[in-house]
């Protein structure tokens, strides 16, 4: 018998109450959606403010972000059908239970990655950027995509520096080392290490995700070393020579605090203690709470014992953290009911998305990779793995087994679409803040899009799903 501690708990309408008493939910089928427009007027804000005054939305992006987040509180708490305590336990639910696991293990990778600096002196032609982009997406799968994403995006801007042309090397790096490279353990992308956590295997992903991450990645490699050649011999500047700086490394203890990540990580998923802590019915499980107090005991030791010049010479700010911080917390509560009407299936607002990935003889893995795909792109790729996997029936012997194809589908569409925006995976607001803090200009939400990710990304994508779903 589960174990559990309660801190506080109130009474609650017996009609909003799941089928287990100690458990209520938004229920989605009851959702209009017109209750998703607060969170399209988030994405529209990301997108569009930053477009036609980047410096409006950089002094006041924390202000549009608690704008929206209230427009969607308020009629929630106001509402007849909702009213104050389910909206309550809805926004502690997902603070407690997903953004703030997600922050901590982010903050972990971002402070102890930030840490470690790569000495030497590197000129970014074609042959380098490659190298820096494949050590990249190997380390991604095992340090998560945040972690190699902070570890290397200072060297490759160094790198290139001197270039007139580098904005595309940016753009691959977080297609490469930001997403796609995270595809091979649940350590790489937080979709799949919900999996791993719902009892998919660990060594699933290695096995099942190889071949459609290696096309993808020979493939982006392929196409950046041609354009990025192309580039390099436009250049007008000739690049500065070699200073003979030699190679090394310094900051090396931090790997260890990353293997402490790792492990701790690895802690919450195999160790099941059975024992719950129940915050306004909200159980929160204590693996996760030693989980996330490993994390942060790690981040403060990072912090106290790496030298301020090695991080100085990494040119470190919190800005990036605390934009991410800002933005993805206004996007997990602003989700709340996009992700409520999808987990209601064919009885919600967005019943023809459900249609969309089931045929007469089963499910169509070829849509559930899309239409995964597509939502990661715009909602947050973990909650979004999480509703298809439950849309396939939520059985991981099953999905691992005769459905397998449908899991890696699912797998897949979140992953390697989590790069077709800047806000479909953490790590890619992070590399665009640290790039826009040295000087390079990013292009919009809108412009990384047309210019790169559709026309680069979108071709292979139709090839991976007619080779593989």
């Amino acid at each position: 018998m589960k174990k559990t501690a309660i801190f506080f708990m109130s009474g609650i309408p017996a009609s909003i109450f799941g089928s287990n008493e100690n458990q209520f939910y938004l229920d989605g089928t009851q959702l209009s959606i017109w209750w998703i427009f607060p969170f399209m007027g988030m994405l529209l804000s990301i997108a569009i403010f930053p477009l036609i005054s980047s410096r409006f939305w950089h002094k006041n992006y924390g202000k549009v972000i608690f704008f929206w987040t209230w427009t969607l509180l308020i009629p929630m708490m106001t509402s007849e059908g909702i009213g104050f305590k389910l909206t309550l336990y809805e926004f502690l639910h997902v603070i407690c239970v997903e953004y703030i696991p997600f922050i901590i293990l982010l903050l972990a990778l971002f402070t102890i990655s930030g840490g470690i600096r790569l000495k030497g002196h590197l000129i970014g032609s074609p042959i380098v950027n490659v190298i820096i982009l494949l050590i990249g997406t190997i380390l991604a799968s095992w340090m998560g995509t945040t972690g190699a994403a902070i570890l290397l995006i200072r060297p490759l801007l160094r790198a290139n520096a001197w270039r007139q042309h580098r904005v595309h090397v940016i753009i691959f790096f977080i297609f490469l080392v930001a997403n796609i490279g995270g595809s091979l353990t649940p350590l790489g992308d937080p979709p799949l290490f919900l999996g791993f956590l719902h009892g998919i295997d660990f060594f699933w992903t290695i096995r099942s995700m190889f071949l459609p991450m290696i096309f993808m990645v020979i493939s982006l490699l392929v196409i950046f070393f041609i354009l990025d050649t192309v580039y390099y011999n436009k250049e007008t500047s000739s690049h500065p020579e070699h200073d003979g700086t030699s190679f090394g490394l310094e900051g090396g203890f931090n790997f260890l605090l990353l293997l402490g990540v790792i492990g701790s990580v690895m802690l919450s998923g195999f160790w099941k203690p059975d024992i719950s802590f129940t915050i306004y019915h909200v159980h929160i499980e204590v693996q996760n709470l030693l989980r996330d107090f490993l994390l942060i005991i790690l981040t403060i030791f990072s912090w106290k014992f790496t030298p301020v010049s090695i991080r100085d010479a990494n040119e470190f700010t919190w800005f990036p953290i605390k934009e991410v911080a800002k933005l993805f917390a206004g996007i997990f509560i602003t989700i709340i009911p996009a992700i409520a009407i999808l987990k209601a299936g064919i009885s919600g607002a967005l019943s023809g998305v459900v249609h969309a990935v089931s045929g007469p003889d089963g499910p169509v893995n070829i849509m559930y990779f899309w239409v995964t795909g597509i939502l990661s792109s715009f909602l947050d790729n973990a909650p979004t793995y999480l509703v298809f996997f439950n849309t396939a029936g939520g059985n991981p012997h099953e999905l691992m087994g005769e459905l397998h194809n449908t899991l890696l589908a699912i797998s897949a569409g979140a992953v390697f679409m989590g790069a077709m925006t800047y806000i479909g995976n953490a790590p890619n607001f992070m590399v665009k803040s640290i790039s826009e803090e040295t000087g390079v200009s990013m292009p919009s939400f809108f412009g990384y899009m047309t210019k790169y990710s559709i026309p680069i990304l979108v071709p292979l994508l139709v090839i991976v799903s007619l080779i593989f779903f």
